[in-house]
């Protein structure tokens, strides 16, 4: 649900009571340009202006529209104003969980549109628009530091006084939600500290990023950052591709062979998908790690390491503990520095800049030969943001290189998006929920339907894996996901590799 939430300015009222078609005001330029399934506007004009303007902007939107009236001693006292406008984001919290939130900058004071900034950049979860009669209505990112111009009393400012400034060495994890500003936080701490770390996180959200990020941060920025893929080694060759090797030790072993401990030696080795390492290399990698020496195949001399460990995984290594694919003392040993990176869909502020920086790459890249330069329309970035991105920050950049090939001139149109998105990735509520009762209607059938949208959404999200999709969904159990399914007629889920699963 799209909800747009703003104060009703004098520029709206006049529109309002000129009819004016050469100049509607901010609010309905916003709802021309973007469809919204609810406006809640604040109004501190006496109550009758706001019920004619109401009554005037009916008849350009089916939105529902609804007004709080709200008492203040002037239009700049930014207390005031911060207290009337956070109080109505929690109401419409409370009323719409998981809605998106659009905050318009336009109308209003200049107070108005500050206490919307810190609030979208310290408390709550919103898209930013501002609107004018030459550039029509636009997305505005504004990063978090630029707040501080912004901060409305004295507690905020201490707020914002307290965050230290994030090191140049993460400046290319491209981010503006309040999620990803908390995770770069506490990986700068990190950083400067020689321990393990450990990140957790879904495919595509930039994993390897971070970890480049915080060795160029650490005390080894001068040294090699040695990334290995756990997961692309074959069995029979990791404890060689790692620890090295003699001449002669096995065959094919045609010449010595560092491995990539000792490539790594005053540096940082990245293990990447460490979970997929077979039982028998984790408790050689304990060792290693635990006694800073290793033995290479073949020798019997053990040779002293020092490199730092970042490992990371798209799985729940404590889970993978619990179920004893994952030894618990490597665990422990690794786990010192943990940090979560969250998928894109529960940062969706970050869609916004993300869409800008990676056309921005994409127009450098794919542009060149043909001189193009191509830009969004006004639609395209909203269907972005509904989308659920399973893929993360990998397939949104996939999926706009696609867009941009696919688009004739210089602008990306909702049509060249919509052939761009993959089907498994795109939101299902307006093709199943928004379709309105027609002849043979079954609400049980469409209730079915959602469900299973749902469910293989789930298993795609956890990688197959019917016990993670089950409590995903809050089921006890697969069997319980299963058996529920099929009382409703639905036995055909299948895996993202195909397979049925009833």
């Amino acid at each position: 649900m799209n909800i747009l939430l703003c104060w009703i300015g004098q520029t709206d009222i006049k529109a309002a009571i000129e009819k004016s078609e050469a100049d509607v005001g901010p609010i309905a330029n916003a709802v021309a340009a973007y469809e919204y399934d609810r406006l809640y506007f604040l109004n501190n004009y006496p109550p009758e202006k706001a019920a004619s303007y109401k009554s005037w902007l009916r008849q350009q939107t089916r939105a529902e529209i609804h007004v709080r009236q709200i008492t203040l001693t002037n239009p700049t006292a930014y207390a005031e104003i911060y207290k009337a406008a956070s109080g109505e984001i929690e109401y419409i919290q409370k009323k719409h969980p998981g809605a998106l939130l659009t905050f318009h900058l336009s109308p209003g004071t200049p107070a108005m549109a500050a206490v919307w900034i810190i609030l979208a950049k310290t408390r709550f979860k919103a898209r930013l628009i501002e609107s004018s009669k030459e550039s029509g209505v636009r997305i505005v990112s504004i990063p978090f530091a630029m707040t501080a111009e912004f901060l409305p009393d004295r507690a905020l400012a201490e707020f914002s006084a307290s965050r230290p400034p994030l090191s140049p060495a993460f400046a290319d994890i491209i981010h503006q939600s309040e999620q990803m500003r908390r995770v770069l936080e506490m990986a700068q701490r990190i950083a400067g500290r020689d321990i393990p770390v450990l990140i957790e996180g879904e495919s595509g959200t930039g994993k390897e990023l971070l970890a480049r990020a915080i060795h160029k941060a650490g005390r080894r920025c001068d040294a090699v950052f040695q990334a290995v893929n756990c997961g692309a080694i074959p069995p029979d060759l990791v404890e060689s591709t790692f620890f090295g090797h003699k001449k002669g030790s096995f065959t094919g072993a045609v010449s010595d062979a560092k491995g990539f401990f000792r490539e790594a030696h005053n540096g940082t080795l990245f293990l990447d998908e460490i979970g997929e390492l077979p039982l028998s290399m984790q408790v050689k990698l304990l060792r290693a790690v635990q006694e800073k020496e290793i033995v290479p195949v073949g020798d019997t001399k053990a040779v002293a390491i020092d490199v730092r460990i970042i490992a990371a995984t798209n799985r729940s290594l404590i889970q993978e503990v619990a179920a004893n694919r994952f030894r618990s003392d490597l665990f422990y040993r690794l786990a010192v520095g943990v940090l979560y990176l969250p998928p894109l869909r529960e940062r969706k502020e970050d869609i916004d800049l993300l869409l800008d920086r990676l056309l921005a790459r994409i127009n450098g890249e794919l542009g060149i030969p043909a001189g193009e330069h191509k830009i969004f329309s006004k639609e395209v970035k909203l269907f972005m943001l509904s989308q659920s991105w399973l893929g993360n920050v990998r397939e949104l950049e996939n999926t706009l290189k696609r867009a941009y090939i696919w688009a004739d001139g210089a602008i990306i149109t909702l049509d060249d998006a919509r052939a761009a998105v993959f089907p498994t990735t795109e939101t299902f509520d307006a093709e199943l929920w928004n379709r309105p009762p027609d002849d043979g209607f079954s609400l049980k059938d469409r209730l079915n339907q959602i469900a299973k949208k749902h469910i293989e959404q789930a298993l795609e999200t956890n990688g197959g894996n019917r016990a993670k999709a089950a409590k995903y969904l809050g089921f006890s159990s697969y069997q319980t996901m299963n058996n529920w399914m099929k009382r409703g007629g639905e036995s055909d889920i299948k895996s993202p590799t195909g397979a049925q699963l009833a």
